[in-house]
């Protein structure tokens, strides 16, 4: 068995070309490229049991080669992967079940019969790589760069793959990060987590997708730096998969909900005073404030808007050949990573970074309460306007760490709260002062208030 640690990074034609001439993968070329053609077969059961298992079965032929790989249920965030590979040499193209002993077979699957595994998909693609020497800090690191150009095939639909693997040999998982940041600062990079498996899959039943990823979980005590770093990774991931979802489908609540977790994860950056450092994280605002300037205003409109709403799959098409996306998304990736946030803040930053969430989430959303002049907002509701970025800070930990606060109706106060911004947004006076209302009058609000 051996651990496979990658990160695959979607890409056009035009980048791959750029790629294969990049003086960066280039000058740490070690033996140059080699190409080759690598035609795989994948099996599961009709009720694809090896995908609820989260396995990917597959017989791969590589020259004269034939190799059957079993990969098992791993982790990934933010488009760098970890899971555990096993691989086989074999005579000729046929599947041996006999391989896929207790050692490496899930118990998951204990139960099944393995001659129900059947061919479901293939993926065809000419892979050009090579071996990159690569120092991260003091250390070498060998990985490989791969330039994949190829099709997914599910009996009458395809999909084209063009993407960037970079996978890791020896060294440290954070030198797929720093190398994919440094290419994806003037190419356009698409981190993805979606594996040419998912994407077979995919195509075989469209539903099989699993779009959103499943909420950490923040407890009173978790300390608030493990609160914080995981419902960032929570965020950044989850809104690399609505983005492919959208660029695949184009279905409009897709791209809504992709504003909305930027949103949550710029009001997540602001919302730490000392342990997440304004300098450390100044950087990723700005390429979010970038970002949320075009994007934001157009979840909005084309909520009512249905000629925004049918131009939008091509404008976003159009910022996928642009870099600041994908950049963004790997310069946040390796920021969490390597918990820069950490480095650069005083003694009361690490002594907050340690605190548990419960007692410091509390009191921070009672001074946020106490900024907001709701009963000034009775007659006044254009007041609030000016509050949406506290606003939006409060509904990100409301929304991902509820249970970690102990306030009564607390499901309530992050629903009633939940309807500002969109009436801040279209100017709805009225049901501004209506809703200022129906806050001041909720327990948890008061609760709030009175600290």
């Amino acid at each position: 068995m051996a651990k496979e640690t990658e990160i695959k990074l979607r890409a056009s034609r035009e980048t791959l070309a750029a790629l294969r001439a990049h003086p960066l993968l280039n000058t740490h070329s070690k033996e140059g490229w080699e190409r080759s053609e690598l035609l795989n077969q994948y099996y599961d059961t009709d009720t694809r049991e090896l995908a609820h298992a989260r396995v990917a079965l597959r017989v791969r032929r590589d020259g004269d080669r034939y190799i059957q790989t079993l990969k098992s249920r791993g982790q990934s965030m933010a488009g760098l992967s970890e899971r555990n590979e096993w691989e086989w040499p074999l005579e000729t193209a046929e599947l041996d079940t006999s391989l896929l002993g207790p050692e490496c077979w899930p118990e998951a699957l204990a139960h099944l019969d393995k001659r129900q595994l059947k061919p479901i998909f293939t993926t065809d693609f000419t892979r050009e790589r090579t071996l990159i020497a690569w120092e991260h800090g003091n250390t070498r690191t060998a990985l490989e760069a791969a330039l994949d150009l190829g099709q997914v095939v599910a009996g009458e639909y395809h999909e084209d793959i063009c993407e960037l693997e970079l996978e890791l040999r020896e060294g440290e998982p954070a030198t797929l990060l720093e190398l994919a940041e440094q290419l994806a600062a003037d190419l356009p990079l698409m981190p993805c987590d979606i594996s040419k498996a998912e994407r077979g899959y995919r195509l075989h039943d469209s539903a099989s997708y699993t779009l959103y990823l499943t909420a950490p979980t923040v407890t009173p005590s978790t300390a608030l730096d493990t609160a914080f770093s995981t419902l960032a990774w929570h965020l950044l991931g989850s809104s690399q998969r609505l983005a492919e979802q959208y660029r695949w489908n184009g279905h409009w609540r897709l791209l809504v909900d992709w504003v909305h977790h930027l949103v949550d994860l710029r009001a997540l950056l602001g919302s730490l005073g000392q342990a997440v450092p304004r300098s450390s994280s100044r950087e990723l605002r700005q390429a979010l404030d970038t970002l949320l300037l075009d994007w934001k205003p157009l979840a909005t409109i084309g909520q009512e808007d249905e000629e925004a709403r049918q131009q939008a799959p091509a404008r976003f098409a159009a910022e996928l050949e642009k870099p600041r996306w994908g950049h963004f998304s790997l310069l946040a990736a390796r920021w969490l990573h390597e918990r820069t946030w950490t480095t650069s803040r005083n003694a009361r930053g690490n002594t907050l970074g340690e605190r548990s969430v419960g007692k410091w989430l509390l009191r921070t959303l009672a001074e946020e309460a106490a900024e907001i002049p709701l009963q000034r907002a009775l007659n006044q509701p254009s007041l609030l306007a000016d509050q949406l970025p506290r606003i939006e800070r409060m509904l990100v930990w409301l929304r991902l760490a509820r249970p970690a606060i102990e306030l009564p109706e607390i499901d309530r106060l992050y629903g009633e709260m939940a309807k500002l911004p969109s009436l801040i947004a279209h100017d709805a006076d009225e049901a501004l002062g209506a809703q200022a209302h129906t806050l001041i009058t909720l327990a948890s609000w008061k609760a709030l208030l009175r600290g």
